[in-house]
């Protein structure tokens, strides 16, 4: 299981950090990712960390978003920074089946959290 927190409702420019906490199973072998869906949009990837901790962002956010792990306590952050009002939506962590050569799409992940709502205005 998969649960997200963090996120808020913040004004342009501020920097909010989402954690992503794995319960069960603790062990970090599988890529996660981050994925937002704004309203009427599609849910998109904007980060991922593989196992070895290599990491990679959507074009859209690089730049303004970082992943990180802590493996001792089982999380995955998403720090961003200098937030704007399209960074609104519901951000959701999920964990894929492979440990490494993960994309962020949609479609390569399998155990999803509930999400956590940024709100930028």
């Amino acid at each position: 299981q998969l649960v997200e927190s963090g996120g808020g409702s913040v004004r342009p420019g501020e920097t909010l950090r989402l954690a992503c906490t794995g319960t069960g199973d603790t062990s970090r072998t599988n890529c996660i990712g981050w994925f937002r869906q704004a309203p009427g949009k599609e849910r998109e990837g904007v980060a991922g960390i593989e196992s070895d901790g290599s990491t990679s962002y959507a074009d859209s956010v690089k730049g303004r978003f970082t992943i990180s792990q802590d493996n001792a306590k089982n999380t995955v952050y998403l720090q961003i920074n200098s937030l704007k009002p399209e960074d609104t939506g519901m951000y959701y962590c999920a964990k894929s089946p492979r440990d490494s050569h993960c994309s962020l799409s949609v479609e390569n992940y399998n155990v999803w959290g509930q999400g956590t709502q940024v709100t930028v205005s």
